[in-house]
């Protein structure tokens, strides 16, 4: 997969209401959100030691990645393991199915099987575990609003509720104490490919909001 274009802005609940109807006239939802529209994002990210991952977000580093583990509306059936990768302000996103026993193996630290388990994407972290010291660092959770219109590949999302696991690693749990990451935010993410559709780009436009480095694990670190 190519690297995506990719806008962030902090949004206000009145331009949360305001994106929501636009985008409803010129995209759909996503295909996998549920009853109310939305749905509940969990994430499981990883870094080492030293916290490489962090720093280098904090840093503003140009060229970086990041691992996680993520479910949807805790359906843990289907649970994939991601790399971020982001270069120059733009990102792509190479994703591997996890079962819930692989997942949980990785979580307690019985990393072995992963080096045989014939998908790349497991045998690089596998790998990056053994020689960075790569190990499950805190939980993140959010929902999420999707839209998506297929003119530019386009996606725009709408994150607010973001909450932090703290030092907790218990991600199948459901019942895993989570607690507010600092004060509220809603973010407002658009991705797409070579070219951003000018209907779009009228939609999100709000007076006052700007280009933001904001960063759900970095928050979800305040803590910690």
């Amino acid at each position: 997969m190519d690297y995506r274009n990719e806008w962030k802005h902090e949004i206000s609940y009145s331009d949360l209401i305001a994106i929501r109807q636009r985008m409803k006239v010129i995209a759909e939802l996503d295909e996998h959100v549920n009853q109310n529209g939305n749905y509940k994002i969990r994430s499981l990210y990883f870094d080492t030691l030293t916290d490489k991952a962090l720093r280098e977000k904090i840093d503003g580093v140009n060229k970086r990645e990041k691992f996680r583990i993520r479910c949807y509306d805790g359906n843990t059936s289907i649970i994939h393991l991601e790399k971020k990768s982001k270069w120059n302000g733009m990102g792509k996103k190479q994703i591997a199915n996890l079962t819930k026993e692989e997942t949980q193996a990785l979580i307690d630290g019985d990393i072995e099987w992963m080096i045989k388990s014939g998908r790349a994407l497991v045998i690089e972290l596998y790998s990056k575990m053994k020689s960075e010291g790569l190990r499950p660092k805190t939980i993140v959770e959010y929902t999420r609003e999707p839209f998506v219109l297929k003119n530019g590949n386009v996606r725009v999302t709408l994150d607010y509720d973001i909450r932090t696991g703290l030092r907790g690693t218990d991600f199948l749990n459901p019942a895993c104490v989570m607690i507010p990451a600092g004060d509220p935010v809603i973010i407002l993410e658009v991705k797409w490919d070579e070219y951003l559709p000018a209907i779009v780009r009228s939609a999100v436009q709000m007076k006052g909001t700007r280009s933001s480095a904001f960063s759900k694990y970095r928050v979800c670190r305040i803590y910690n």
